[in-house]
């Protein structure tokens, strides 16, 4: 899933929702064979690079291209509407339960999260290349997507009586960024890559019979692909941002 070169998973709320959870673990991952150190600081452009491998140094790159992109995505949106965009201040990968905190509250292990308490993205990297590996390079620009899309929220002011609700808006997000981006020839798509949007949303969804009303709830995989497909085909008026 490269992006082209351009000239021009659940709101935790602990502590009054400081800590904003992305994605739900997937089932018993096998740690990969080689450790993913932090990726290094993302290019406002995005690179070109040959994809379909497996290696850490791919999914760092992908990572890489993954807040680029959406960088570039949401600066042009806020511009559109004479708003000046900050980017988040950090993508912080993290290796062990508790390694970092969002405010007090300290991370767990296998997991994506938006921290607005220091306006920083963080991702267990271990658990983010197991998978990448299993499902592709498609869920890389899901995953951090979506927590950026939870990043504008945050900038937005939106906030949401059900945790559930904040999630489901933040998917949209995701899939109208990345909608938008294959619209405007910013990314390409790869055959399968759609098919892998969807084998990552199937590995997040809430099981059926949680309840909606929960904190920790994102929502099932059909309500979980309905929004992200929503924002994917229909771009950001899909997502109820008014």
């Amino acid at each position: 899933m490269p992006a082209r070169p351009r000239k021009r998973w659940t709101v935790a709320l602990i502590a009054a929702a400081v800590l904003t959870l992305g994605c739900g673990a997937l089932p018993d991952p096998a740690l990969p064979e080689e450790s993913a150190s932090p990726p290094a600081a993302p290019q406002t452009t995005p690179t070109a690079k040959v994809d379909g491998t497996k290696t850490v140094g791919e999914f760092q790159e992908d990572a890489k291209d993954a807040v680029g992109l959406a960088e570039l995505y949401w600066s042009a949106v806020f511009k559109a509407s004479d708003v000046t965009f900050r980017p988040v201040s950090a993508i912080r990968p993290y290796r062990d339960n508790g390694e970092l905190a969002c405010g007090r509250e300290p991370i767990p292990a296998e997991n994506a999260v938006y921290c607005p308490a220091g306006d920083f993205i963080a991702y267990d990297a271990d658990w983010a290349v197991t998978a990448f590996r299993r499902i592709g390079d498609a869920f890389v620009f899901y995953l951090l997507g979506h927590e950026y899309a939870h990043a504008v929220q945050a900038r937005l002011g939106i906030e949401h009586r059900y945790g559930i609700d904040h999630e489901l808006q933040a998917d949209c997000m995701a899939g109208a960024y990345l909608g938008d981006s294959v619209r405007r020839g910013d990314l390409n798509l790869d055959k399968g890559d759609l098919d892998e949007f969807r084998s990552g949303l199937l590995a997040v969804g809430d099981p059926e019979d949680q309840p909606w009303f929960a904190p920790e709830s994102h929502g099932t995989v059909a309500q979980r692909t309905d929004a992200f497909f929503s924002g994917y085909e229909k771009s950001l008026k899909a997502c109820d941002l008014s």
